[in-house]
C-alpha cells in the first residue's frame, strides 16, 4: 500500500484518480493537487460518491519549483504522477528531484514557445535521477503506453524482430459538438497542426500536416479516415527496436473536425505567438481553448467507440517467416463515462497512468534513471489491462498492411 500525488485536474487525472481509489490495496492515500483547488474538489467529490474514498486536495503552480517541492516533502508520497500540462514536465521532474521521489507522466516534453515535443530533454535527466537513486517512468498513457507496451508484447510473444510498425487510433464517438477536441484543445490542435514525421530506414522523414490520407475498417467502429502524424512513442520505439525499417503513427478525423480545423488556421486562430488586444498580450491558440467546450464536459453526450492498436510485421519467433499481427483495445465512451464520469479518451489515457503507477508502487517495474515504457516487461501491464477497463485482442493478418 503506497501514497500517491497526482498533479493536475482534468479529464484523464479524473480517470485515473478514480480507478486509483478503486484499487485500495495499492493506492492507499491520494493527494490530488492543480492550479485550480474548485477542479481538485470536483474529482474528490465524484470519487467520495462512487468509491467511498477520500482524496486530499491542494492548489499549486506546477511551473513553481520551490512550491511544488515543499508540497512534495509535506506529503511524502511514494510517487508523483504527472497529469498536467506537457509543459511542466521538467519543472515537476526538478521538484522530485529535489525532493527524492519517483515521478510518472503520460506525454513527453513541449515547449511553450515552440511547437515540437521530443525526449530528449527528459532523458537528460537519466543521470541526475539515477545518482538521486529514484525513477522516472515516461509517457504511460495509450498512445504513447499502450502502443508500445503492446509491440513490446508482440516482440515478446510472437515476433523475433518487428520490421514495420504502424500504430492506428481511431476515435468513432460523436459528442454531439460542432467542433471540440477530446483532450487538451491547445494541446490537441499544435499536435493535428504540426508537420508529420516517420521514421523510415533510419531515419524520420517529414511531410506537410495533414497531407497523407487512408481510409481504415476498424472493428465495432466502422470506415473511418486516418491521417499520418507524428506522435513521441515513434521516438521511443526507433530507439528501443533498432531494427524498425518503417514505423508510422495515424489518427482518425472527420470531415467537420478538418473543415474546422482549416477555418481556424487560415483566420490565424492557431497561432502560438503572442499578439496585442486591447492593450494585453495573448496566444490566439490559448483563447481559442478557453472558448470551445472543455473535454471533460463532453462525457454525458459522447457515444461511439474507440479502437486503438498497432499492426506490426516481422520475422515470427517460431520460424515459420514473416507474419502480421494486429494488437488492439476497444474502449465505449458510454461505458467509461458510467464508471468514472468521463468519455473514452480520458479512460483510455487514465487507466493507463494508473497501471504504470501500480507497476512501480508494487515492484514490477523497477529501476533507478529515466525509463520509457519499450523498456519494461510488457506482461504485468498487459495482464492489467484486462482487468482493469482496457482489455486487448490479437490476430494475425494475412500479410503487411498496403497502405
Amino acid at each position: 500500500m503506497s501514497k500517491v500525488l497526482v498533479i493536475g485536474a482534468g479529464g484523464v487525472s479524473s480517470v485515473c484518480v478514480h480507478k486509483m481509489a478503486f484499487n485500495p490495496d495499492i493506492f492507499s492515500e491520494i493527494h490530488l493537487a492543480s492550479r485550480t483547488l474548485a477542479k481538485c474538489d470536483a474529482i474528490a467529490e465524484s470519487v467520495k460518491a462512487r468509491c467511498g474514498v477520500d482524496v486530499a486536495t491542494y492548489a499549486i503552480d506546477a511551473e513553481d519549483v520551490p512550491a511544488l517541492t515543499a508540497l512534495i516533502e509535506q506529503i511524502r508520497p511514494k510517487l508523483v504522477v504527472n497529469l498536467a500540462l506537457p509543459y511542466q514536465d521538467l519543472t515537476i521532474m526538478e521538484a522530485c528531484l529535489n525532493a527524492g521521489v519517483d515521478y510518472l507522466d503520460t506525454a513527453n516534453y513541449e515547449p511553450k514557445d515552440v511547437a515540437k515535443f521530443e525526449y530528449k530533454w527528459q532523458w537528460d535527466l537519466h543521470d541526475r535521477f539515477k545518482e538521486r537513486g529514484i525513477m522516472a517512468l515516461l509517457g504511460s498513457g495509450f498512445d504513447p503506453g499502450v502502443t508500445s507496451v503492446f509491440a513490446m508484447w508482440l516482440k515478446k510473444h510472437k515476433l523475433k524482430t518487428i520490421r514495420q510498425l504502424d500504430i492506428l487510433d481511431c476515435n468513432g464517438g460523436d459528442h454531439g459538438q460542432a467542433f471540440a477536441t477530446n483532450f487538451n484543445p491547445e494541446i490537441n490542435i499544435r499536435e493535428v497542426t504540426a508537420n508529420a514525421r516517420h521514421w523510415e530506414n533510419g531515419q524520420f522523414v517529414e511531410t506537410p500536416p495533414l497531407s497523407k490520407k487512408v481510409a481504415f475498417d476498424f472493428d465495432a467502429v466502422g470506415p473511418k479516415n486516418m491521417y499520418m502524424m507524428y506522435h513521441e512513442e515513434l521516438e521511443s520505439l526507433a530507439k528501443f527496436l533498432p531494427e524498425l525499417e518503417r514505423a508510422r503513427f495515424w489518427m482518425t478525423f472527420g470531415d467537420a473536425y478538418i473543415n474546422h480545423l482549416t477555418v481556424l488556421k487560415n483566420v490565424g486562430m492557431i497561432g502560438i505567438e503572442p499578439i496585442e488586444f486591447q492593450g494585453q498580450q495573448i496566444v490566439p491558440l490559448q483563447f481559442l481553448a478557453a472558448v470551445l467546450p472543455k473535454p471533460e464536459t463532453l462525457g454525458p453526450t459522447t457515444k461511439g467507440k474507440t479502437n486503438i492498436g498497432d499492426i506490426a510485421t516481422g520475422e515470427a519467433l517460431d520460424g515459420s517467416g514473416e507474419k502480421t499481427f494486429y494488437i488492439y483495445n476497444i474502449c465505449d465512451h458510454e461505458d467509461a463515462y458510467a464508471e468514472t464520469g468521463n468519455q473514452a479518451i480520458s479512460y483510455t489515457t487514465g487507466v493507463p497512468a494508473m497501471i504504470g503507477a501500480a507497476m512501480m508502487l508494487t515492484g514490477a517495474w523497477q529501476g533507478e534513471g529515466v525509463f520509457n515504457m519499450e523498456q519494461m516487461d510488457p506482461d504485468p501491464f498487459m495482464d492489467m489491462l484486462n482487468k482493469h477497463g482496457l482489455p486487448w485482442q490479437v490476430k494475425e493478418l494475412p500479410g503487411p498492411v498496403e497502405f
